[in-house]
Order: C-alpha cells, then structure tokens, then sequence
C-alpha cells in the first residue's frame, strides 16, 4: 500500500502518524496537488490529499475513511471498542478535523485570491469557529495514555499544523492545548517527525 500526501497536510499527517503507531507498512508518497498526477486524479477523483493507494483494490480516501480502514486492518486498535468511548474519540476527531478545515479556509482565502479581493469577514467568520473550538478543548483535552485513538492523532495533526502556518497566534493563554503534544511525543516518538511540515 502507499500514501499519496503532502507534508504540510494535517490530514496526511493524521493518517500517516495512526499508520506508523499501528505497525500497518506504508509507501509514502509526496504528491503535489497544485500539478496533480495522474496516479491523484486516477485515485481520487476530487484531486485531494491524502489517498491510500491498495494493490487491485480500489483506493481509499479521505483522512476520516483511511482512518477507518487503518482501524479495521489492525483489528481494532484505532478506536476503543467501547461504544461510548468510540463516540467520544471520533467526536474529538470531527472537531479537531473541523478546526483544521477552518484553518485552510483561511489560508486558501489568502493564498489564492489576490490581496485587493481578499475578504476579510469571512476570515473572522472561520478564526471564530477557531477560537471556540481551541477554547473547548484547552479546557476538555483527552486523557492521553499509553492506548492512541484516532482522535488523539487529529489533534496532534492540528496542533502541528497550527504550529506551522498561525505560530504566535493561538498559543496564548492556553498552557495545556499547547503543552498536549510534550505529553502525546512521550507516547508516540514519531510525532516531531510526522507532523505538518513546511
């Protein structure tokens, strides 16, 4: 199997740090999505990151159903088996996820529309989303032991991201969001290797 993925997409990293945490071998692939591949458009009609390419098998895509599958091959290491427990780690995965999506709308708005046409309150709009979701979990972070959820690696993959493109914009007066990944690299050593990466 490979991973087509970006490094500076928190949805690969997500993907690519459950993969290494479960033992499940890999193939990554570094794909540019601005020139995408035939081997992208062939995979994944919508042209996105990332997508895990299977031998005769058809591909899977996106981040939450490689997830998925990544859970199901390992027998069910990904997800607690206990159904509320389950529920609450993909919770936290949907809003760490949700957080992220709002992160890229931000930058897709500045990176791709000229200065002059930039709008600017659909910016707020989406760092408001941002702020109540970092509020939340600065006061509502996982319990991060030595058994990994999917949802602890959407956070890291957040984190990681926000730490890449909003560096000393998000950090401030939430000591235990931004000290999670000091207790999350303890668990999975990988992580300062893995995560969104310019």
């Amino acid at each position: 199997m490979k991973l087509l993925y970006s490094p500076a997409s928190p949805y690969s990293a997500k993907c690519r740090m459950a993969a290494r945490h479960l033992g499940i071998a890999i193939e990554d692939v570094r794909t540019d999505t601005n020139t995408p591949p035939a081997e992208l458009l062939d995979s994944n009609p919508l042209g996105k990151i990332p997508v895990l390419i299977r031998d005769g098998e058809q591909p899977v895509y996106d981040s939450v159903a490689i997830m998925q599958f990544l859970d199901r091959q390992s027998g069910g290491r990904l997800y607690p088996s206990d159904a509320d427990e389950r529920t609450q780690a993909e919770v936290l995965e949907a809003l760490c996820d949700g957080i992220t999506d709002c992160l890229l709308a931000i930058m897709y708005e500045r990176r791709f529309r000229p200065a002059e046409i930039v709008y600017q309150p659909w910016i707020d709009k989406q760092w408001d989303k941002v702020v109540r979701g970092l509020d939340f979990l600065e006061n509502n972070l996982p319990q991060t032991g030595d058994r990994l959820h999917g949802g602890h690696f959407s956070l890291a993959a957040l984190i990681g991201y926000l730490n890449l493109r909003f560096a000393g914009q998000w950090a401030g007066g939430r000591p235990n969001l931004s000290g999670w990944t000091d207790t999350f690299s303890t668990v999975f050593i990988d992580y300062e290797s893995m995560k969104s990466a310019a």
